[in-house]
């Protein structure tokens, strides 16, 4: 049972404290010379907090502090951001959509996704399993040979866990693939795929979704985390090191459980931070985030939902390993490369054979559909997860791409952490597609208001 924390409020109340005193948004320019400061004010409830810092990181902006009070039932946060190039946020309509977007983010009227296939519905395979050389591949050439035409993907991998969240479209219509005869088939070949490899059972599901309904990124921690890929002893040893601490302590004075995180800076950490407590059902009442050089600073004080501590040593384990893993799911292992090509069918499963062929492993990836073109960013290794890649390898398999229509950039990346190029430059395009679209949403918001 989902239980709140603190007494009781009617829903008709809280719905009337949200009329006599909405959220504000502070957009101020003015205080610092480099950075925007993002000021909320509201009535608390749970869940809150991820959502704002969603609105934000949905746009790709850079959060490089944060100063969070939510003690009571009134929510005060303050947000240091910047644009991916590290330049305040003067946009008019940008800084309209922030304001609009986040106060809707309260009443619960409207979320943004991380992947928009700009239909009503869609079709959506998640699954969970261990994760091996070639994965990705064997599942892209089995959905194309069920003529189904990939539409978005993330795929994730840690601590030898994987799992993929893939929007689907039916090759025949262009559209969701509602025949239940058809997504037992799909499913039944995907497992039969898994299962001819390990003996555990995979987790595999073919389903109708309609936009804005799961946050991609979010669900794709609850996957991971459902699939316990923070038990390290459970999957054989972890040999990588990325720098992360996580420290629980109990202040008793004031009957909060200390969270304290260190780790390499890296976008998109506060959002995998909070997104973790949230779902753990854990409350923030106070916080700071800040970062250092190259390092991140964050420390939690935070309850139960149901207003406890963290009184056992077993509770302060757990929460450490859950933390921690989701800190190092989105670490950039191994070399990026940005693939661009016009979207047909069985494109992905043509550009994964291509990586394997050549001996690469994927160790996340991100595909998405911009207007005719589709593109992806792929983080490989070689087959031992060794992520210094020979670059002859690299020339054969831009040359393979080229037969394919394809355009493969490469960067090199950090194998202990995701620096700021890097992801900026993997998200733009989802940025741009925001971006582009903020004037037409803006619109919306208004009526909305009205």
């Amino acid at each position: 049972m989902d239980m709140g924390y603190g007494p009781y409020v009617d829903p008709e109340l809280e719905s009337l404290v949200d009329r006599i005193h909405p959220p504000r948004v502070c957009i101020d320019n003015d205080s610092y010379q480099d950075c925007t400061l993002v000021k909320v004010d509201s009535a608390n409830k749970h869940g809150l907090l991820l959502s704002m810092v969603q609105v934000l990181t949905d746009l790709d902006l850079v959060i490089s502090k944060s100063y969070i009070c939510s003690d009571g039932r009134w929510f005060m946060n303050v947000f240091h951001v910047n644009d991916q190039l590290g330049n305040k946020i003067t946009d008019k309509n940008l800084i309209h959509y922030i304001q609009q977007s986040i106060c809707t983010s309260r009443s619960g009227k409207t979320q943004v996704k991380t992947i928009t296939l700009g239909k009503e519905k869609h079709t959506t395979l998640e699954m969970t399993t261990t994760d091996r050389p070639g994965l990705l591949s064997e599942v892209s050439a089995v959905l194309a040979q069920l003529k189904c035409h990939v539409s978005a993907a993330v795929a994730w991998t840690h601590n030898t866990r994987a799992a993929c969240i893939i929007q689907v479209e039916d090759d025949s219509n262009h559209g969701s693939i509602m025949d239940p005869q058809r997504v037992d088939q799909v499913q039944a070949q995907l497992m039969t795929l898994v299962n001819a490899h390990h003996r555990e059972p995979p987790s595999i599901r073919l389903t109708c979704m309609a936009n804005g309904q799961t946050h991609t990124e979010r669900r794709l921690h609850q996957l991971m985390m459902a699939d316990k890929d923070y038990q390290e002893g459970s999957f054989g040893n972890n040999e990588k090191c990325y720098g992360t601490v996580v420290t629980v302590e109990n202040c008793r004075e004031k009957g909060y459980s200390v969270l304290s995180v260190t780790c390499p800076d890296r976008p998109k950490l506060l959002f995998d931070t909070v997104c973790t407590l949230t779902d753990l059902q854990y409350v923030v009442f106070h916080a700071t985030v800040s970062s250092k050089g190259s390092v991140a600073f964050q420390e939690y004080y935070i309850r139960q939902k149901d207003g406890q501590t963290l009184n056992s040593e077993t509770q302060r384990q757990a929460i450490t390993r859950c933390i921690t893993a989701a800190v190092e799911r989105r670490v950039s292992n191994g070399l990026r490369l940005d693939v661009r090509s016009k979207n047909r069918s069985g494109l992905l499963s043509d550009v994964t054979r291509v990586f394997r062929e050549n001996g690469l492993s994927i160790a996340r990836v991100k595909i998405w559909i911009h207007g005719e073109n589709a593109m992806g960013s792929f983080h490989v290794t070689d087959a031992a997860g060794r992520h210094d890649v020979d670059p002859v390898i690299i020339v054969s398999v831009k040359k393979e791409m080229e037969k394919l229509s394809g355009l493969v950039l490469v960067t090199n990346v950090s194998s202990s952490s995701d620096n700021h190029s890097e992801e900026d430059q993997t998200s733009s395009s989802l940025g741009t597609m925001f971006w582009s679209q903020i004037e037409r949403l803006s619109s919306k918001f208004q009526t909305l208001k009205s």
